[in-house]
Protein backbone atom coordinates (compact mmCIF):
# COMPACT_ATOMS: atom_id res chain seq x y z
CA UNK A 1 0.00 0.00 0.00
CA UNK A 2 1.19 3.61 -1.14
CA UNK A 3 1.40 5.36 2.55
CA UNK A 4 3.40 8.41 0.70
CA UNK A 5 2.30 11.58 2.96
CA UNK A 6 2.13 14.88 1.01
CA UNK A 7 3.92 17.67 2.76
CA UNK A 8 1.64 20.71 1.27
CA UNK A 9 -2.03 19.38 0.92
CA UNK A 10 -4.11 21.98 -0.63
CA UNK A 11 -8.26 21.66 -0.35
CA UNK A 12 -10.64 23.81 -2.45
CA UNK A 13 -13.87 24.31 -0.95
CA UNK A 14 -15.03 25.59 2.31
CA UNK A 15 -17.99 23.82 2.81
CA UNK A 16 -18.97 20.71 4.92
CA UNK A 17 -16.55 18.36 2.82
CA UNK A 18 -13.92 20.82 2.99
CA UNK A 19 -13.76 21.35 6.27
CA UNK A 20 -13.99 17.96 7.41
CA UNK A 21 -10.98 17.03 5.25
CA UNK A 22 -9.64 19.70 6.90
CA UNK A 23 -10.19 18.54 10.36
CA UNK A 24 -9.91 14.71 9.87
CA UNK A 25 -6.23 15.72 8.18
CA UNK A 26 -5.12 16.83 11.58
CA UNK A 27 -7.28 14.18 13.75
CA UNK A 28 -5.11 11.64 11.66
CA UNK A 29 -1.94 13.29 12.53
CA UNK A 30 -0.94 15.03 9.84
CA UNK A 31 1.49 18.13 10.44
CA UNK A 32 2.28 19.22 7.29
CA UNK A 33 0.86 22.60 5.89
CA UNK A 34 -2.45 22.47 5.04
CA UNK A 35 -4.46 25.47 3.35
CA UNK A 36 -7.95 25.26 2.48
CA UNK A 37 -9.19 27.75 -0.07
CA UNK A 38 -12.86 29.28 0.17
CA UNK A 39 -14.66 31.56 -2.59
CA UNK A 40 -17.11 32.55 0.13
CA UNK A 41 -15.60 35.83 2.11
CA UNK A 42 -15.99 33.88 5.70
CA UNK A 43 -14.55 30.72 7.43
CA UNK A 44 -16.72 26.98 6.95
CA UNK A 45 -19.90 26.96 8.09
CA UNK A 46 -22.78 24.15 8.28
CA UNK A 47 -25.89 24.60 5.64
CA UNK A 48 -28.54 22.32 6.28
CA UNK A 49 -29.67 25.04 9.05
CA UNK A 50 -29.88 27.91 6.33
CA UNK A 51 -33.26 27.13 4.88
CA UNK A 52 -34.07 25.88 8.87
CA UNK A 53 -33.11 27.60 11.83
CA UNK A 54 -30.93 30.46 10.42
CA UNK A 55 -33.81 30.86 8.16
CA UNK A 56 -36.12 30.68 10.87
CA UNK A 57 -34.15 33.45 13.26
CA UNK A 58 -33.47 31.04 16.43
CA UNK A 59 -29.60 31.08 14.93
CA UNK A 60 -27.33 33.74 13.62
CA UNK A 61 -24.21 31.85 12.91
CA UNK A 62 -23.46 28.38 11.85
CA UNK A 63 -19.79 28.95 11.52
CA UNK A 64 -17.85 25.02 12.11
CA UNK A 65 -14.57 25.18 14.54
CA UNK A 66 -11.05 24.98 13.12
CA UNK A 67 -8.07 24.33 13.97
CA UNK A 68 -5.48 27.16 14.40
CA UNK A 69 -3.09 25.16 12.32
CA UNK A 70 -5.36 24.94 9.24
CA UNK A 71 -4.76 28.18 7.12
CA UNK A 72 -8.45 29.27 5.68
CA UNK A 73 -8.01 31.70 2.96
CA UNK A 74 -11.38 33.54 2.52
CA UNK A 75 -12.62 34.70 -0.86
CA UNK A 76 -9.94 32.78 -2.88
CA UNK A 77 -11.97 31.47 -6.19
CA UNK A 78 -10.56 28.62 -8.02
CA UNK A 79 -9.92 29.39 -11.72
CA UNK A 80 -7.34 26.53 -13.03
CA UNK A 81 -5.88 23.26 -11.74
CA UNK A 82 -2.43 22.73 -12.90
CA UNK A 83 -0.41 19.28 -12.02
CA UNK A 84 1.04 21.09 -8.98
CA UNK A 85 -1.17 24.04 -8.47
CA UNK A 86 -3.97 25.74 -7.97
CA UNK A 87 -4.53 29.07 -9.08
CA UNK A 88 -6.69 31.10 -7.63
CA UNK A 89 -8.30 34.74 -7.62
CA UNK A 90 -5.87 35.32 -4.46
CA UNK A 91 -2.61 33.51 -6.26
CA UNK A 92 -1.05 30.33 -6.72
CA UNK A 93 -0.37 27.63 -4.40
CA UNK A 94 1.57 24.92 -4.71
CA UNK A 95 0.80 21.10 -3.88
CA UNK A 96 1.64 17.55 -3.54
CA UNK A 97 -1.94 17.02 -2.40
CA UNK A 98 -5.10 18.19 -3.48
CA UNK A 99 -8.61 17.38 -2.35
CA UNK A 100 -11.36 18.99 -4.75
CA UNK A 101 -14.53 19.81 -2.36
CA UNK A 102 -15.80 23.08 -4.73
CA UNK A 103 -19.79 21.59 -4.15
CA UNK A 104 -22.58 22.81 -6.48
CA UNK A 105 -23.56 26.30 -7.95
CA UNK A 106 -27.33 27.33 -8.02
CA UNK A 107 -28.75 27.14 -11.54
CA UNK A 108 -30.20 30.84 -12.07
CA UNK A 109 -32.92 31.87 -14.11
CA UNK A 110 -32.47 35.40 -13.04
CA UNK A 111 -29.43 37.02 -11.57
CA UNK A 112 -29.83 37.72 -7.34
CA UNK A 113 -31.43 41.55 -6.64
CA UNK A 114 -33.52 43.22 -3.81
CA UNK A 115 -36.73 41.21 -5.00
CA UNK A 116 -35.03 37.80 -6.71
CA UNK A 117 -33.61 35.64 -4.13
CA UNK A 118 -31.50 32.19 -4.01
CA UNK A 119 -30.28 30.10 -0.75
CA UNK A 120 -26.66 28.65 -1.32
CA UNK A 121 -24.90 30.95 1.66
CA UNK A 122 -25.49 31.79 5.07
CA UNK A 123 -25.75 35.44 2.91
CA UNK A 124 -28.09 34.64 0.90
CA UNK A 125 -30.07 32.99 4.19
CA UNK A 126 -29.53 36.70 5.83
CA UNK A 127 -30.69 38.93 3.32
CA UNK A 128 -34.04 36.12 2.52
CA UNK A 129 -34.77 36.29 6.35
CA UNK A 130 -34.56 40.21 6.61
CA UNK A 131 -36.92 40.09 3.19
CA UNK A 132 -39.30 37.67 4.69
CA UNK A 133 -39.96 40.04 7.71
CA UNK A 134 -41.60 42.91 5.68
CA UNK A 135 -42.85 41.01 2.41
CA UNK A 136 -46.76 40.00 1.93
CA UNK A 137 -46.19 37.67 -0.69
CA UNK A 138 -43.63 35.52 -1.82
CA UNK A 139 -42.91 33.43 -4.81
CA UNK A 140 -41.16 29.60 -4.94
CA UNK A 141 -39.63 28.40 -7.65
CA UNK A 142 -39.12 24.87 -7.41
CA UNK A 143 -40.89 22.42 -5.51
CA UNK A 144 -37.72 20.75 -4.53
CA UNK A 145 -36.28 20.08 -0.86
CA UNK A 146 -34.67 23.69 -0.28
CA UNK A 147 -38.08 25.63 -2.37
CA UNK A 148 -40.28 23.87 -0.07
CA UNK A 149 -38.50 24.44 3.44
CA UNK A 150 -38.50 28.05 2.20
CA UNK A 151 -42.30 27.51 1.37
CA UNK A 152 -42.92 26.27 4.99
CA UNK A 153 -40.78 29.42 6.58
CA UNK A 154 -42.80 31.60 4.72
CA UNK A 155 -46.24 30.17 5.36
CA UNK A 156 -45.46 30.03 8.90
CA UNK A 157 -44.99 33.71 8.46
CA UNK A 158 -48.60 34.10 7.47
CA UNK A 159 -47.35 35.60 3.77
CA UNK A 160 -49.29 34.48 0.99
CA UNK A 161 -47.16 31.90 -0.46
CA UNK A 162 -47.31 30.42 -4.54
CA UNK A 163 -44.74 27.51 -5.60
CA UNK A 164 -44.52 26.82 -9.11
CA UNK A 165 -42.64 24.09 -10.77
CA UNK A 166 -42.81 22.76 -14.41
CA UNK A 167 -43.15 19.02 -13.34
CA UNK A 168 -46.23 17.37 -12.80
CA UNK A 169 -45.28 16.65 -9.04
CA UNK A 170 -43.64 18.14 -6.48
CA UNK A 171 -40.24 16.94 -5.80
CA UNK A 172 -40.24 15.39 -9.15
CA UNK A 173 -36.39 14.97 -9.53
CA UNK A 174 -35.74 12.68 -6.33
CA UNK A 175 -39.51 10.98 -6.81
CA UNK A 176 -41.70 8.93 -8.68
CA UNK A 177 -44.60 11.00 -9.98
CA UNK A 178 -47.42 8.29 -8.15
CA UNK A 179 -45.65 8.38 -5.06
CA UNK A 180 -44.80 12.51 -5.10
CA UNK A 181 -48.42 12.73 -5.77
CA UNK A 182 -49.54 11.98 -2.40
CA UNK A 183 -47.03 15.24 -1.08
CA UNK A 184 -49.59 17.69 -3.03
CA UNK A 185 -52.71 18.19 -0.61
CA UNK A 186 -50.01 19.24 1.87
CA UNK A 187 -49.52 22.44 0.11
CA UNK A 188 -53.07 23.19 0.85
CA UNK A 189 -53.00 22.08 4.29
CA UNK A 190 -50.32 24.90 4.54
CA UNK A 191 -52.36 27.68 2.81
CA UNK A 192 -49.82 27.37 0.31
CA UNK A 193 -50.64 27.87 -3.62
CA UNK A 194 -49.43 25.17 -5.40
CA UNK A 195 -49.12 25.51 -9.56
CA UNK A 196 -47.52 22.24 -11.47
CA UNK A 197 -46.79 21.85 -15.04
CA UNK A 198 -45.95 25.53 -15.12
CA UNK A 199 -42.58 26.13 -16.87
CA UNK A 200 -41.35 29.74 -15.70
CA UNK A 201 -39.88 32.11 -18.11
CA UNK A 202 -38.03 34.75 -15.33
CA UNK A 203 -38.70 36.89 -12.58
CA UNK A 204 -38.33 40.39 -12.14
CA UNK A 205 -39.32 43.29 -9.28
CA UNK A 206 -43.04 42.69 -9.54
CA UNK A 207 -42.58 38.60 -9.53
CA UNK A 208 -42.62 35.58 -12.10
CA UNK A 209 -43.07 35.55 -15.34
CA UNK A 210 -44.65 32.45 -17.09
CA UNK A 211 -43.41 30.60 -20.03
CA UNK A 212 -47.11 30.96 -21.22
CA UNK A 213 -46.99 34.40 -21.07
CA UNK A 214 -48.87 35.13 -17.73
CA UNK A 215 -47.58 36.15 -14.53
CA UNK A 216 -46.98 35.37 -10.65
CA UNK A 217 -47.16 38.82 -9.02
CA UNK A 218 -45.09 38.43 -5.47
CA UNK A 219 -42.89 40.51 -3.48
CA UNK A 220 -40.28 38.55 -3.55
CA UNK A 221 -39.35 35.55 -5.52
CA UNK A 222 -37.07 32.73 -4.17
CA UNK A 223 -35.09 30.52 -6.75
CA UNK A 224 -35.02 26.65 -6.27
CA UNK A 225 -34.57 25.18 -9.50
CA UNK A 226 -31.34 22.90 -8.71
CA UNK A 227 -27.67 23.20 -8.54
CA UNK A 228 -24.53 21.93 -11.05
CA UNK A 229 -21.32 20.72 -9.89
CA UNK A 230 -19.24 23.66 -9.71
CA UNK A 231 -15.71 22.12 -11.36
CA UNK A 232 -15.94 24.63 -14.25
CA UNK A 233 -12.29 25.64 -13.03
CA UNK A 234 -11.30 22.28 -14.18
CA UNK A 235 -11.44 22.16 -17.68
CA UNK A 236 -8.16 21.15 -19.30
CA UNK A 237 -6.53 19.88 -15.90
CA UNK A 238 -6.43 16.19 -16.59
CA UNK A 239 -9.57 15.52 -13.90
CA UNK A 240 -12.09 13.66 -15.88
CA UNK A 241 -15.38 15.16 -15.67
CA UNK A 242 -18.48 13.79 -16.36
CA UNK A 243 -21.08 15.18 -19.01
CA UNK A 244 -22.94 17.06 -15.95
CA UNK A 245 -19.60 18.48 -14.52
CA UNK A 246 -19.24 15.59 -11.54
CA UNK A 247 -15.65 14.74 -10.81
CA UNK A 248 -15.64 11.26 -11.70
CA UNK A 249 -13.67 9.46 -9.00
CA UNK A 250 -12.88 5.86 -8.30
CA UNK A 251 -14.12 4.34 -5.71
CA UNK A 252 -11.18 5.39 -3.23
CA UNK A 253 -12.62 9.31 -4.04
CA UNK A 254 -9.19 9.56 -6.02
CA UNK A 255 -10.06 11.79 -8.94
CA UNK A 256 -6.85 12.37 -11.01
CA UNK A 257 -3.55 11.38 -11.59
CA UNK A 258 -1.22 11.38 -8.10
CA UNK A 259 -2.95 12.61 -4.82
CA UNK A 260 -6.11 13.89 -5.85
CA UNK A 261 -9.06 13.20 -4.70
CA UNK A 262 -12.63 14.50 -4.12
CA UNK A 263 -15.51 14.74 -1.95
CA UNK A 264 -18.69 16.26 -1.73
CA UNK A 265 -21.49 17.62 -3.96
CA UNK A 266 -19.14 17.78 -6.99
CA UNK A 267 -17.83 14.02 -6.90
CA UNK A 268 -19.09 10.94 -8.36
CA UNK A 269 -18.24 7.52 -7.31
CA UNK A 270 -18.56 3.43 -8.14
CA UNK A 271 -20.96 2.01 -5.29
CA UNK A 272 -20.60 -1.78 -4.93
CA UNK A 273 -23.56 -1.53 -2.58
CA UNK A 274 -25.79 -0.46 -5.53
CA UNK A 275 -24.53 -1.31 -8.68
CA UNK A 276 -24.01 2.19 -9.94
CA UNK A 277 -22.48 5.42 -9.75
CA UNK A 278 -23.48 7.62 -7.59
CA UNK A 279 -24.20 12.00 -6.93
CA UNK A 280 -25.38 12.80 -3.47
CA UNK A 281 -25.62 16.43 -2.87
CA UNK A 282 -26.50 16.44 0.85
CA UNK A 283 -24.97 16.76 4.70
CA UNK A 284 -24.33 13.37 5.23
CA UNK A 285 -22.50 12.26 2.08
CA UNK A 286 -20.23 15.52 2.44
CA UNK A 287 -18.89 14.77 5.87
CA UNK A 288 -18.13 11.21 5.09
CA UNK A 289 -16.76 11.76 1.82
CA UNK A 290 -14.51 14.27 2.97
CA UNK A 291 -13.38 11.86 5.92
CA UNK A 292 -12.45 9.75 3.76
CA UNK A 293 -10.82 11.85 0.73
CA UNK A 294 -8.90 12.53 3.85
CA UNK A 295 -7.49 9.44 5.09
CA UNK A 296 -6.78 8.30 1.60
CA UNK A 297 -4.74 11.68 0.39
CA UNK A 298 -2.97 9.73 3.75
CA UNK A 299 -2.64 6.31 2.27
CA UNK A 300 -5.10 4.57 3.57
CA UNK A 301 -6.65 3.37 0.33
CA UNK A 302 -10.69 2.36 2.13
CA UNK A 303 -13.53 2.10 -0.26
CA UNK A 304 -16.08 5.05 0.06
CA UNK A 305 -19.54 2.96 -0.31
CA UNK A 306 -22.01 4.64 2.29
CA UNK A 307 -25.69 4.36 2.17
CA UNK A 308 -26.64 7.43 1.35
CA UNK A 309 -29.31 9.81 4.00
CA UNK A 310 -31.01 12.63 3.45
CA UNK A 311 -33.96 14.58 5.75
CA UNK A 312 -35.86 17.08 5.53
CA UNK A 313 -38.87 19.40 7.70
CA UNK A 314 -41.63 20.46 5.42
CA UNK A 315 -45.03 21.22 4.82
CA UNK A 316 -45.40 19.95 8.22
CA UNK A 317 -43.64 16.22 8.18
CA UNK A 318 -40.29 14.92 8.40
CA UNK A 319 -38.92 13.18 5.60
CA UNK A 320 -36.53 10.84 5.31
CA UNK A 321 -34.34 8.93 2.22
CA UNK A 322 -31.80 6.24 2.46
CA UNK A 323 -30.28 4.47 0.13
CA UNK A 324 -30.63 4.79 -4.29
CA UNK A 325 -33.48 3.47 -5.99
CA UNK A 326 -34.06 2.84 -9.95
CA UNK A 327 -37.17 3.40 -11.72
CA UNK A 328 -37.19 0.16 -12.57
CA UNK A 329 -37.15 -1.40 -8.73
CA UNK A 330 -40.04 -2.65 -7.32
CA UNK A 331 -41.81 0.09 -5.33
CA UNK A 332 -43.74 -0.99 -2.39
CA UNK A 333 -46.05 1.51 -0.33
CA UNK A 334 -45.57 1.14 3.67
CA UNK A 335 -48.76 2.33 5.48
CA UNK A 336 -51.52 4.43 4.17
CA UNK A 337 -50.37 8.18 2.75
CA UNK A 338 -53.68 9.60 2.46
CA UNK A 339 -54.18 8.95 6.91
CA UNK A 340 -52.68 10.51 9.12
CA UNK A 341 -50.16 8.22 10.35
CA UNK A 342 -46.60 7.95 9.56
CA UNK A 343 -46.44 5.72 6.17
CA UNK A 344 -42.98 4.97 4.11
CA UNK A 345 -42.29 3.81 0.38
CA UNK A 346 -40.14 0.81 -0.31
CA UNK A 347 -37.91 -0.10 -3.34
CA UNK A 348 -36.46 -3.85 -4.05
CA UNK A 349 -34.28 -5.42 -6.06
CA UNK A 350 -35.65 -8.39 -5.92
CA UNK A 351 -35.26 -9.55 -2.22
CA UNK A 352 -33.31 -6.70 -1.44
CA UNK A 353 -33.94 -3.34 -0.20
CA UNK A 354 -32.31 -0.90 -1.86
CA UNK A 355 -34.41 2.68 -1.11
CA UNK A 356 -36.38 3.88 1.66
CA UNK A 357 -38.90 6.77 2.02
CA UNK A 358 -40.19 7.62 5.30
CA UNK A 359 -42.81 10.07 6.11
CA UNK A 360 -43.03 10.87 10.32
CA UNK A 361 -41.20 7.25 10.80
CA UNK A 362 -37.56 7.71 11.76
CA UNK A 363 -38.03 4.07 12.91
CA UNK A 364 -38.09 3.10 9.91
CA UNK A 365 -35.95 5.14 8.44
CA UNK A 366 -33.34 3.70 10.60
CA UNK A 367 -33.81 0.19 9.68
CA UNK A 368 -33.89 0.72 6.47
CA UNK A 369 -30.25 2.28 6.42
CA UNK A 370 -29.14 -0.67 8.67
CA UNK A 371 -31.00 -3.74 6.16
CA UNK A 372 -30.21 -1.96 3.19
CA UNK A 373 -26.06 -1.67 4.39
CA UNK A 374 -26.04 -5.36 5.47
CA UNK A 375 -27.67 -6.87 2.68
CA UNK A 376 -30.60 -8.23 4.22
CA UNK A 377 -32.83 -10.38 2.07
CA UNK A 378 -36.20 -9.17 2.55
CA UNK A 379 -40.00 -10.25 2.22
CA UNK A 380 -41.52 -7.44 0.51
CA UNK A 381 -45.12 -8.84 1.42
CA UNK A 382 -44.43 -8.56 5.23
CA UNK A 383 -42.49 -5.15 4.47
CA UNK A 384 -45.65 -3.52 3.29
CA UNK A 385 -47.40 -4.24 6.69
CA UNK A 386 -46.86 -0.68 8.97
CA UNK A 387 -47.74 -2.86 11.77
CA UNK A 388 -44.43 -5.33 11.53
CA UNK A 389 -41.39 -3.74 12.19
CA UNK A 390 -39.12 -3.54 9.12
CA UNK A 391 -36.27 -5.23 10.74
CA UNK A 392 -38.50 -8.24 11.56
CA UNK A 393 -39.10 -9.15 7.97
CA UNK A 394 -35.79 -10.97 6.80
CA UNK A 395 -35.77 -14.26 5.39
Amino acid sequence: MNRHVPCRIVIVGGGLAGHTAATTLRAEGYDGELILLTDEPCPPYDRPPLSKELLAGTVDDTTLPTAHDIEVRTGSRALRLYPDAVESTTGTDPYDGLIIATGSSPIRLADPSPHVHELRTALDALRLREALRTASSVAVVGAGWIGNEVATRAAALNLKVTVIDAASAPLARAMPAPLAEHFVPWYANRGIDLRLDTPVDGADERGVRLADGGRVDADLVVMGIGARPATGWLHGSGVPLAPDGAVEADATLRAGPGSVFAAGDAVRWPSSLFGDRLRVEHWDHAAASGRTAARNLLGLGEPYDPVPYFWSEQLGHRIQYVGHHRPADTFVLRGNPAGRGPWAALWFQGPRLRAALSIDDPRTARDARRLIASRVPLSADRAADPDVRLNETAL
